[in-house]
C-alpha cells in the first residue's frame, strides 16, 4: 500500500518530527485544523468535520473522545488529520466523518481507512526516529512510552516494512 501526500504536506509533517513525541495537535494546527475534546460516548473515537464557526483556518475541526486513553486520543487526532490530508474531497462530499472505535466511517472504504491508519502511524512514529532509538537498544515498550503511543501500535509499526512517507 502506498500512502501519498504532496510535498508541501510532507514537509510540514517532517518539521514536527524532530524528536519524540510528535506534537500532533500542533501539527493539526499547522494545517489549519482545530482539535477539540468532548465525551462522545463509548462507540465514537473521533470526528473530522467542516466547522465554519470554530474550525481552524482550513474551516475544519477534529473532535476526539475525551473519555479514551491519552495514547488513543493522540492516534485519533493523527488518523483524522490523515483523512484531512488524503481524503479531503470525500470529506467535503460527505460533510464530515465520524469514526467508530474501530476507525470505520460511513462513506469510506476499508482501503481509505487503512491509508489513514498508515499515515497516522507514520506521523506519530516516523521511520527515522524509530530507527535511531531502535539502534540505541530501546525495547518496543520503551519506544511506545517515548513516542506516546500504545505498545501494540508500536509493535505493529516495528513489524511492518518501514518506509518513509511517499510524496507525490
Amino acid at each position: 500500500m502506498t500512502t501519498q501526500i504532496n510535498e508541501q504536506s510532507a514537509s510540514q509533517i517532517v518539521k514536527r518530527q524532530i524528536q519524540p513525541p510528535v506534537n500532533v495537535r500542533a501539527l493539526a494546527a499547522d494545517f489549519g485544523v482545530n482539535v477539540w475534546e468532548s465525551d462522545l460516548g463509548s462507540k465514537i473515537s473521533g470526528k473530522l468535520f467542516r466547522d465554519t464557526e470554530h474550525g481552524g483556518s482550513s474551516g475544519y475541526s477534529i473532535l476526539i473522545n475525551a473519555k479514551e486513553p491519552y495514547v488513543r486520543r493522540r492516534f485519533t487526532v493523527a488518523h483524522e488529520l490523515a483523512h484531512f490530508l488524503l481524503h479531503r474531497e470525500m470529506v467535503k462530499r460527505l460533510g464530515g466523518l465520524t469514526e467508530d472505535i474501530f476507525y470505520r466511517a460511513d462513506g469510506l472504504n476499508g482501503w481509505q481507512e487503512m491509508e489513514a491508519n498508515r499515515l497516522a502511524a507514520e506521523i506519530l512514529m516516523p521511520h527515522a526516529l524509530i530507527k535511531k532509538f531502535r539502534s540505541e537498544g530501546k525495547t518496543p515498550l520503551e519506544l511506545a512510552q517515548l513516542f506516546e503511543v500504545s505498545e501494540p501500535a508500536m509493535r505493529i509499526r516495528l513489524s511492518l516494512q518501514e518506509a518513509p512517507m511517499n510524496v507525490r
